[in-house]
């Protein structure tokens, strides 16, 4: 179902803690202000789950780390911690940049639109068809696509209006999300791919019988194909529907793709991170000494590095050696 929702639903009224290097902030409203308190010093390593679920880089070229105890913005050249945030929900699964600079945040509680520069909590969002997100996208018109376990929402991200929602997905849940060539929105679900076209909200075609039925995570290549990650493999999808799999891929978990800036697929999965040429399906090289064999999100060409998310930890691989090195705030060990 397709339902179109007139009015804006976004409170600007969130309670907000953030920790700066060498500043302390605390503030009640939309915008922060500065308070007389005693000095905060870097934030202490996470204390409890380590997962670091989403990686967004900024116009400003800092990246943002969304982990399940918060989100916190480093300089990704030093690793030097700028900000941290603490929202209404800790739980960070998504993060997304629209046209305008500004980080939208997804949670297990709801949608959130973070200013980069202030660090201003400027909108919180609970009109979706769940409180629980799981992906964002903003498409060729700079809307922006919330996927949830409970369907879609397409949001106007200046107004904050929720447009329209789709709450009868094929597969229900909006896992993973992507744009093909033409820009329409793939939504990889609970039981296959779904096509939308962004303009009418209408699903235009399904793509089921994937090996691993469920579609955990997409990435859209430069030669107009969609790769897909299930629990039992890769697969690359072509304008026409048809699918290719990687053999040497076959019976992994995929948990995470990227592609960087010269088209080497980066592919995280429940037991390493491999280097994968896209072109002959070849496993090029795997990555060593991450915290966790499990890499859940990837954030390559930020500050010379292969920013890896994974359930214990952050990481970071350098872009020309492969050098690996683990950052301390976000590590268990």
């Amino acid at each position: 179902m397709v339902r179109r929702i007139p009015s804006a639903c976004f409170s600007a009224t969130v309670a907000l803690l953030w920790v700066c290097q060498g500043v302390g902030y605390v503030s009640d409203r939309a915008v922060a202000q500065p308070v007389d308190r005693p000095t905060l010093q870097t934030p202490p390593a996470v204390p409890a789950d380590y997962r670091v679920s989403a990686l967004q880089a900024d116009s400003q070229g800092t990246l943002w780390v969304g982990s399940w105890q918060g989100l916190m913005q480093l300089d990704p050249k030093t690793g030097r911690v700028l900000a941290q945030l603490r929202l209404a929900s800790e739980q960070v699964d998504a993060l997304a940049l629209d046209r305008a600079g500004q980080l939208w945040v997804g949670t297990h509680n709801g949608l959130f639109r973070v200013d980069p520069k202030t660090k201003a909590v400027t909108a919180q969002n609970f009109l979706l068809p769940s409180a629980r997100v799981l992906s964002l996208l903003v498409d060729q018109r700079g809307f922006l696509w919330v996927g949830t376990d409970a369907g879609l929402a397409l949001v106007n991200p200046k107004s904050g209006a929720v447009m329209t929602t789709v709450t009868d997905l094929p597969g229900v849940s909006a896992n993973a999300l992507s744009l093909d060539a033409d820009g329409n929105l793939w939504a990889g679900t609970l039981d296959g791919l779904v096509q939308i076209d962004t303009a009418s909200a209408l699903i235009q075609r399904r793509i089921q019988n994937l090996p691993g039925t469920t579609v955990q995570v997409l990435a859209a290549s430069n030669w107009e194909t969609l790769w897909v990650g299930t629990p039992s493999g890769l697969l690359e999808v072509n304008p026409r529907g048809g699918l290719r799999s990687l053999t040497r891929l076959r019976g992994r978990n995929i948990t995470s793709l990227r592609f960087d800036r010269v088209n080497r697929l980066w592919v995280g999965t429940a037991n390493g991170l491999l280097r994968v040429n896209p072109f002959n399906g070849a496993i090029d090289g795997a990555i060593a000494r991450l915290p966790s064999s499990q890499v859940v999100s990837l954030a390559p060409d930020t500050g010379g590095k292969l920013w890896v998310g994974t359930r214990e930890g952050l990481a970071w691989v350098s872009m020309t050696t492969f050098r690996t090195g683990v950052h301390q705030v976000f590590t268990r060990r």
